[in-house]
């Protein structure tokens, strides 16, 4: 006899987070779990005191697949039959990307053959007189109102960007706009990270004695850096923490803080080797970012506009 614990298989679907192609597999994960164990022989399936189906998981991972297999009847071609359900060629489709995790034409017969008794197997469960019951629960059902809500604004979302992506002219404005707020220079610094504010005064210390800010880092720093001399190579002002970029542009070339440089890493002397001007990104290699950013803020306005038309 063999106990058969679905804990650690359970699928989580989060309200406020779509499900996507993993979370599918996962379910699908799952539910392949399921079949395989119901399908040995002398298994004992030992339901949790919380419901009669509760003890199996199954809430999580079937929830996706009731939300995709709920509502009006598709038009598509009808590929089989359980218990008075057709399964439609779209929701075998579906299912069969999401467990082989490539496109459908690139499915071998085999690999229909299985992921088409595993989805007849995911009827089966799904059309018993329990899992109608279960349907009904105030939680399931606010589990798959929520599933199915969370698809169709999705597909909502994805039909809006498809009718209003961003225009040549959109991303080359933004890219223009974010060049011109872009730093002007970039720099080249080392620097040594210690816990204290007086272990950093004795490194400032060492430093005017005439020590080699390099050989100091490697005995001195904590930081990841301290290895290779403090050497943080070539930066932006943004891509450092605030305190940090206001001191290295307060500093010459080749001058070192004399004040040490608190942040919440820690207190940090620093060396400015070296600067120069920066030289912005093409427009090229940055148009799949930018595309993405002017798309999302017409989503925003979109969903802004749709909040007023509510409050009027």
């Amino acid at each position: 006899m063999l106990y058969v614990s679905l804990q650690k298989h359970r699928t989580k679907f989060r309200p406020g987070r779509f499900p996507n192609s993993r979370d599918l597999s996962r379910a699908c994960d799952v539910i392949s779990f399921i079949m395989r164990q119901l399908r040995k022989k002398d298994i004992t399936m030992t339901l949790n005191h919380r419901s009669r189906l509760q003890g199996l998981r199954l809430t999580g991972a079937l929830t996706a697949f009731t939300a995709l297999l709920a509502g009006s009847p598709l038009a598509a071609q009808t590929i089989d039959t359980v218990n008075g359900a057709e399964i439609s060629a779209d929701v075998f489709n579906m299912y069969l990307e999401s467990r082989i995790q490539k496109p459908v034409d690139q499915a071998t017969p085999t690999e229909r053959t299985r992921f088409l008794s595993e989805l007849k197997d995911i009827y089966l469960l799904t059309t018993q007189s329990s899992a109608k019951a279960l349907a009904e629960t105030p939680r399931n059902r606010a589990m798959i109102e929520l599933q199915t809500r969370g698809i169709l604004a999705q597909a909502a979302a994805a039909e809006f960007l498809e009718k209003n992506s961003a225009t040549d002219a959109e991303i080359e404005a933004a890219y223009k706009e974010q060049i011109s707020v872009a730093p002007p220079l970039e720099f080249k610094a080392r620097h040594i990270l210690v816990e204290t504010q007086s272990e950093a005064n004795s490194v400032v210390t060492e430093l005017e004695g005439g020590a080699d800010f390099a050989e100091l880092a490697k005995t001195k720093s904590t930081g990841p850096s301290g290895p290779n001399g403090g050497d943080l190579g070539w930066f932006a002002p943004n891509q450092m923490v605030a305190p940090f970029s206001q001191a290295v542009a307060g500093l010459e070339n080749g001058a070192f803080s004399k004040a040490p440089v608190q942040t919440q890493f820690g207190w940090h002397v620093i060396l400015r080797e070296d600067s120069r001007e920066a030289t912005p990104p093409t427009l090229e290699s940055v148009r799949d970012m930018i595309k993405q950013r002017v798309e999302q803020e017409k989503l925003q306005d979109y969903l802004e506009g749709l909040r007023a038309a509510l409050d009027k």
